[in-house]
């Protein structure tokens, strides 16, 4: 018998959705959360979300970085998060370089089908959250509702979300 999709997730894209991008970031000391990031987190996570970070990291790909550089960020930022009683629930990133034709990168849907599976996330009451439209296609790929937000107003989501 096949398991039945019962939680709610919000998936969002890294930067410029939860933190200021300065390019290709992999350095701790450049993490800085937008203003409302925490606070907005926090009531998706009130409102029984389990919350997912997905993002395209082709800064490994094209040698600016490390995957370990990215991974002691995340480590860092998820660190950051929890002191303020933030659970990630998971991250997943593709490390390509867009003309790599992956079948990870944004817009294509694999990291978030592969959680959606994992979690027993029920798509229609789920969404894929980012500043640019890969990340809008991504989520409308995997059948999730998707929002993009600008300008750093993560907090307009909590308007959007029920």
């Amino acid at each position: 018998m096949e398991k039945a999709n019962t939680q709610k997730a919000i998936f969002f894209d890294r930067d410029n959705t939860l933190i200021y991008d300065k390019g290709y970031m992999h350095d701790p000391a450049d993490l800085k959360f937008f203003p409302d990031t925490i606070k907005t987190l926090k009531e998706l996570q009130n409102r029984g979300y389990l919350l997912f970070i997905i993002t395209n990291q082709s800064g490994i790909g094209r040698g600016y970085f490390s995957e370990k550089d990215m991974h002691n960020f995340h480590k860092h930022m998820l660190g950051k998060l929890k002191e303020s009683g933030i659970q990630i629930q998971d991250l997943a990133f593709c490390p390509h370089k867009p003309d790599d034709n992956c079948d990870c990168r944004k817009p294509n849907p694999k990291m978030l089908n592969d959680f959606i599976e994992k979690y027993n996330i029920q798509k229609n009451l789920s969404y894929m959250v980012g500043d640019k439209e890969s990340d809008v296609l991504a989520g409308q790929n995997a059948g999730l509702n998707s929002l993009k937000i600008e300008n750093e107003n993560i907090k307009v989501i909590l308007e959007q979300i029920a």
